[in-house]
């Protein structure tokens, strides 16, 4: 099943538009793929080379045709993945699986299993660090969170990096020795140094609450945070935050478009994706809140075409107890029960 919509931003006024934004209000083409499969969700990756889309379903990870929405391929055994971090020089992919924590490296032509290392508790993020060619992980170990660099080619654990917060998110890297990670729970983004593998420094991002994804721009020497309600931009010479920008909850990573000077920012709450122009280094225009999905608040921006992808899988009612069951504990935390999987809707933003 595919469903499709345009969103444009005339609900913009023209007065909110000034300067290289008003230029650039862009207009997106809403496509969604009911992709089928079973498992919930986390990160969404995509190969630029390929236009493949790796999307992680607890258990397994489905690959898309981002052009069309076909399924193209599955990478089974993945307990508990989160992410794929994508290596297409060296020809490899890699999985988070925090199942069984292991990283599992696969063939990206076969999709065919190549080694699995056993790297420890916690892990989450992932990212591939192109200016050092190494893989990045970044661990909600105990009793400290910690980043893990891997070799792209052999597989191999090379560093390991103890942090500040036991949550730490998502990482960029700025091609001059250092790693950006943002800590979810201490509200702070620390600064890695690649010859020491060290952490050399800690930011706080007030007004951010809850950091999660990350960009880096090279052009701007600026970072990007996603953050619930309130995102913030960093100068990464002062560590101090220079704008915010005003979006949704439920924020889980971030998309950036360089060429486009763009920042997608997925609001899980809303179901929408806030869409922000760069100006000028220190100035941003939000420029289109794009309607996507409920619960979708991962992202993935593919910087060939300026698609952005999104996935979230559609549930039924869940169950009702049993008539024995005792009721939750007062001021319990969690899920519950969850209804089955009715649709698993892949989402496609292609700008017009």
């Amino acid at each position: 099943m595919t469903r499709s919509m345009v969103v444009a931003v005339a609900a913009l006024s023209a007065a909110s538009l000034v300067g290289p934004a008003a230029a650039q209000a862009p207009t997106f083409k809403v496509d969604k793929y009911d992709i089928k499969g079973e498992g919930g969700t986390d990160y969404v990756a995509v190969e630029a080379a390929t236009g493949r889309v790796f999307v992680s379903r607890s258990t397994h990870m489905m690959v898309v045709e981002g052009a069309t929405g076909k399924v193209l391929g599955d990478i089974p055994n993945t307990p508990g993945v989160h992410g794929a971090g994508i290596v297409t020089k060296a020809g490899h992919g890699f999985t988070t699986n925090g199942g069984d924590q292991t990283v599992l490296m696969f063939d990206l032509k076969t999709l065919a299993e190549v080694k699995r290392t056993k790297v420890g508790p916690g892990l989450d993020g992932i990212m591939y660090d192109e200016p050092d060619d190494k893989i990045i992980l970044t661990n909600h170990s105990r009793p400290i969170g910690t980043l893990t660099a891997i070799d792209p080619v052999s597989g191999d654990v090379v560093a390991t990096v103890e942090l500040e917060d036991t949550a730490p998110e998502g990482a960029a890297a700025d091609g001059k020795g250092r790693i950006f990670v943002n800590n979810e729970s201490k509200n702070t983004i620390q600064v890695i140094d690649v010859k020491t593998w060290k952490a050399i420094a800690s930011w706080p991002l007030a007004p951010c609450e809850g950091p999660t994804g990350i960009a880096y721009d090279k052009a701007s020497n600026r970072i990007f945070s996603g953050c619930s309600k309130t995102s913030v931009v960093v100068n990464p010479d002062t560590g101090k935050v220079v704008a915010s920008i005003t979006n949704g909850t439920r924020v889980d990573a971030l998309g950036w478009d360089a060429a486009k000077k763009l920042i997608f920012i997925p609001n899980g709450g809303e179901g929408n994706v806030t869409v922000v122009h760069q100006d000028s280094a220190d100035k941003y225009t939000v420029v289109a809140t794009v309607p996507t999905f409920a619960g979708a608040k991962t992202i993935c921006v593919d910087p060939a075409t300026h698609n952005a992808y999104l996935f979230q899988p559609e549930r039924g009612p869940a169950p009702p107890p049993p008539p024995d069951a005792p009721p939750p504990p007062p001021g319990g935390r969690g899920r519950g029960p969850q209804g089955p999987i009715v649709a698993a809707w892949f989402i496609a933003m292609r700008p017009q």
